[in-house]
């Protein structure tokens, strides 16, 4: 009996120190389950998923044809892919999501920003009707700041990235330079910005592994809400409520910076209008602002622009590319950083693991253990990372967790590490040391860590 006491009391003893993070867990190199891929180079992101049957390869080649090359002005010959602009950011969706991966703010010599573009809206008044758009549109400039345009028609302005140095300072000394924002506008071809206008500049996000969080059941998401912070851990996500244009109702917002978009397909149709100009079925208007009269006098390229089959083309495409596998998961070093990412409690908004549902949008991502350190819910991360700007429910200092899935495999691809929705971070320690509001407590920690640590923290970052 006393032999029995006693290994109770060392299980228990056993449960209250967690996870010991010794080593790996079993498929835990499996980011997408089935669906991962092993490829580690430039090509890494653009991939479909390893599931992904012979012939259903082949519509994945059509949609990323689609994504990849140019769309042209209209009308034109090629009307399967005509009618760009008249006001655009770029005129094709690889142009921001470079190799299907992460975009960078504009250099400082750069005349277009391209794969960073500047969201712009006015504060609603109480009789602004919000219920479909969420946002009140700049008078001038409309939702979004367009520096391209087609020939007859001049770009809305430029936009000019500068940087004021921030330094933070770790228990052993170790100092960090970061650098926060400031965006400027100039060469504005339609009058000036309303004086009361809120910006938010957003890099283009990773495409890997869409269509899994996109399957990930709606209430596996809502248990790691706590909106009141009831577990008092600091950590109060929630999830944003946003404008459903295809059923024509509200949903929970998934994609976007703030969550803003419920799925790929309405996520896809905004890119199309906002980014370059194209209207479809879903999103009827183009990119001109109702002042622009010279812009919606322009001929285009048909009622709808994007046809609903090239639009579920680039849907699928965005659906079905894979994420790599992890590397270097049982390394002792990439062991000990995965520790001290817990000991920080990273995994209380980074979740590590979720099991994609059974009703997915596509076979091939249902039932799928997944590791996309995310919970795609909204968290306040500070004044430091606050745009100001809401978006639904997401007010001016709360963000979507960004997914962490192929992170190390940014420099791989698109060859920068800048991080974080800006752009602002140019490393992964950066991008941690900016974490602020509910993250400030984790970064505090982090702050505490020595160099051995902060090489391991970053050893398992960039395992992912």
């Amino acid at each position: 009996m006393r032999y029995l006491l006693l290994t109770l009391v060392t299980l228990l003893a056993a449960c209250d120190q967690g996870p010991t993070f010794t080593e790996a867990e079993p498929g835990e190199h499996l980011s997408a389950g089935d669906a991962t891929v092993t490829k580690t180079d430039q090509n890494a992101f653009s991939l479909p998923l390893a599931n992904l049957s012979p012939s259903r390869r082949l519509d994945f080649s059509v949609g990323n044809s689609f994504f990849r090359n140019p769309w042209v002005i209209g009308p034109a010959s090629t009307d399967a892919r005509d009618g760009l602009g008249p006001l655009f950011n770029t005129n094709a969706c690889q142009n921001c999501h470079i190799k299907d991966g992460r975009g960078h703010p504009p250099a400082a010599d750069a005349k277009q920003a391209v794969s960073m573009l500047v969201r712009l809206s006015v504060p609603a008044s109480e009789t602004d009707d919000l219920t479909r758009s969420g946002l009140v549109p700049e008078p001038n400039y409309g939702g979004q700041f367009q520096d391209a345009a087609i020939p007859g028609i001049e770009p809305e302005g430029r936009v000019r990235v500068s940087y004021e140095p921030v330094t933070m300072t770790f228990a052993d000394g170790h100092q960090v330079g970061l650098r926060k924002p400031r965006l400027e506008f100039f060469d504005l071809a339609y009058g000036e910005m309303h004086p009361a206008t809120l910006f938010s500049a957003r890099v283009a996000p990773p495409m890997i592994g869409l269509g899994l969080l996109e399957a990930i059941p709606e209430a596996d998401l809502l248990a790691h809400a706590d909106p009141n912070d009831d577990d008092g851990d600091g950590i109060s996500g929630r999830a944003n409520r946003v404008w459903d244009s295809a059923n024509n109702t509200t949903a929970m917002g998934r994609f976007g910076w703030k969550a803003g978009q419920p799925g790929v397909l309405q996520q896809s149709a905004g890119a199309f209008a906002n980014d370059m100009g194209l209207s479809s079925h879903l999103v009827s208007t183009d990119s001109c602002a109702p002042s622009q009269t010279d812009c919606l006098a322009m001929p285009n390229g048909g009622d709808v622009e994007v046809s609903d089959s090239v639009l579920n083309s680039v849907v699928f495409y965005s659906r079905t590319l894979a994420v790599p596998a992890r590397r270097n998961v049982d390394d002792p070093q990439v062991l000990k950083g995965k520790a001290l990412f817990h000991e920080a409690n990273c995994q209380g908004c980074h979740v590590p693991k979720f099991t994609t549902g059974a009703q997915a949008p596509e076979p091939e991502l249902a039932n799928q253990t997944i590791r996309p350190y995310t919970d795609l819910l909204l968290h306040d991360m500070g004044p430091g990372l606050a745009d100001g700007r809401p978006e639904f429910l997401a007010n001016g200092q709360e963000w979507r967790t960004a997914p962490l899935w192929g992170i190390g495999l940014t420099e791989a691809v698109n060859g920068h590490t800048q991080f974080l929705h800006d752009g602002r971070a140019r490393n992964l320690m950066e991008a941690v040391l900016w974490h602020g509001g509910e993250a400030a407590a984790s970064r505090d920690k982090v702050l505490t860590f020595d160099a051995d640590q902060r090489a391991a923290l970053l050893a398992f970052l960039n395992s992912l």
